[in-house]
């Protein structure tokens, strides 16, 4: 068995692709048993084949224990059709911003991903959650398996033994203050400027956090749900609107940040161009935090429209990596160490067949020479002769498969048989 991970990230593909196969969260338990299916090659999940999806704002990878023959260029193939053919994007697009990382590399790469050290933010603890909630779907999509289970397991172990004995979060410039920063760049102060949140997830509550403690002048939250919605303003002294009233609304605001979990763009190019006219072409500062995008990436090229994606917010956030580097180099040292474990894990994994079979022979070697020793006695032969037999009978067994081994093999075969075979049965010569 095989642990693999496969996917694109912030470091290997744009925006325009990351966004194309992003799994809304209410598809991920289909996404996960389309994977398995598909990576089954039969139409069929296989016993043993595992997966999980992790889908965020900077990455979409699929984490999978499977036995798939032709190694990991093979199963990277096999990935990229299959999130071809799940989004229906053309194949080549996909296939040159895809990776594969197998066994340990795979295993380090979960465990820096749960720390926050493959992120666009540094340390930043947003991940960790989310990789919960898609273990959580993937085990109850029948992804997880022993191997994942474990990995995972280990995983947000290891996460907690890195944010607990480093600095690496101390050091986090969070999305949410980059945002506050680059807003500050277009308003002297934010006392006077209205904000708008579209969404009312954690992302959001976090950038209302940020915002709230520069007191602008008004807070307004639009969400779909509009109780969820009213929650989150009253926590901010602020109100509430439905998303239907956008169009009406939109020219209101001066600073408008989004994170909703939509598939398609909630605010378009006509609509942004409406609200600036509205507002006699002052400036409106515009943050898209979701993938797939919110907000229609034409509306950029709008003169009075300042927009930033959330890969302009990343640029933003590596300001200062030389602060964070000594915490780094204890993360990599912990994970590391936490790596080698795992893989010794494994390692013992692969002899367990090994050892069921070897059981299972040698009770089937006692049972024959068991019922044999009963019948010996049943017709009234002594103790000792019984027992007799019945030692010789499974000494002969237990080195009839080792001696045949011996005698048949050849030239350094039989010198390592020669070697490993009193270890094995611990004999002296």
């Amino acid at each position: 068995m095989q642990l693999l991970a496969l996917g694109l990230n912030h470091n290997t593909a744009p925006l325009s692709l990351r966004e194309k196969v992003a799994f809304p969260a209410d598809q991920i338990g289909q996404a996960v048993q389309a994977a398995r299916v598909w990576f089954g090659n039969d139409g069929t999940s296989r016993i043993g084949d595992e997966a999980a999806i992790l889908s965020t704002c900077n990455r979409t990878e699929v984490y999978a224990a499977s036995d798939l023959p032709g190694g990991a260029d093979a199963v990277l193939d096999s990935t990229a059709h299959f999130l071809a053919s799940y989004h229906n994007l053309p194949y080549g697009d996909l296939r040159p911003y895809l990776y594969a990382l197998p066994q340990g590399d795979a295993v380090r790469h979960a465990f820096r991903v749960a720390s926050g050290l493959d992120s666009m933010v540094l340390g930043e603890p947003q991940i960790l959650g989310q990789m919960k909630d898609a273990v959580r779907q993937a085990e109850a999509a029948g992804g997880l398996g022993t191997y994942l289970h474990q990995l995972f397991q280990r995983t947000f172990a290891v996460a907690k033994e890195v944010r607990s004995t480093t600095e690496i979060g101390a050091h986090s410039v969070s999305m949410a203050a980059s945002a506050v920063r680059l807003s500050q760049r277009i308003f002297d102060s934010l006392a006077e400027q209205h904000v708008l949140f579209i969404g009312a997830g954690e992302m959001i509550e976090l950038c209302a956090t940020h915002f709230a403690a520069q007191n602008p002048k008004s807070i307004t939250v639009a969400n779909r749900t509009m109780e969820r919605g009213e929650a989150l303003a009253h926590r901010f002294n602020g109100r509430a609107i439905r998303l239907a009233e956008l169009p009406a609304q939109l020219a209101s605001f001066d600073i408008v940040i989004s994170c909703t979990a939509s598939t398609l763009p909630i605010i378009g190019l006509g609509l942004v161009e409406r609200a600036v006219k509205a507002r006699r072409h002052k400036p409106m500062f515009m943050v898209d935090l979701a993938v797939p995008r919110d907000i229609e990436h034409e509306v950029a090229r709008l003169n009075d429209v300042f927009l930033y994606t959330v890969d302009d917010l990343g640029v933003v956030v590596q300001t200062g990596m030389e602060n964070r580097q000594a915490a780094v180099a204890q993360a990599e040292a912990i994970i590391e160490t936490r790596v080698q474990s795992f893989l010794h894990w494994i390692d013992h994994r692969a002899v367990v067949p090994i050892i069921q079979d070897l059981h299972d022979s040698s009770e089937a070697m006692r049972l024959f020479e068991l019922e044999r020793a009963r019948k010996l006695l049943a017709r009234g032969e002594s103790i000792e002769v019984v027992l007799e037999a019945l030692s010789r009978g499974l000494t002969a067994k237990f080195l009839h498969g080792p001696q045949q081994a011996l005698n048949h093999a050849e030239g350094d075969e039989r010198a390592r048989l020669a070697v490993l075979l009193p270890q094995l049965f611990r004999t002296r010569r």
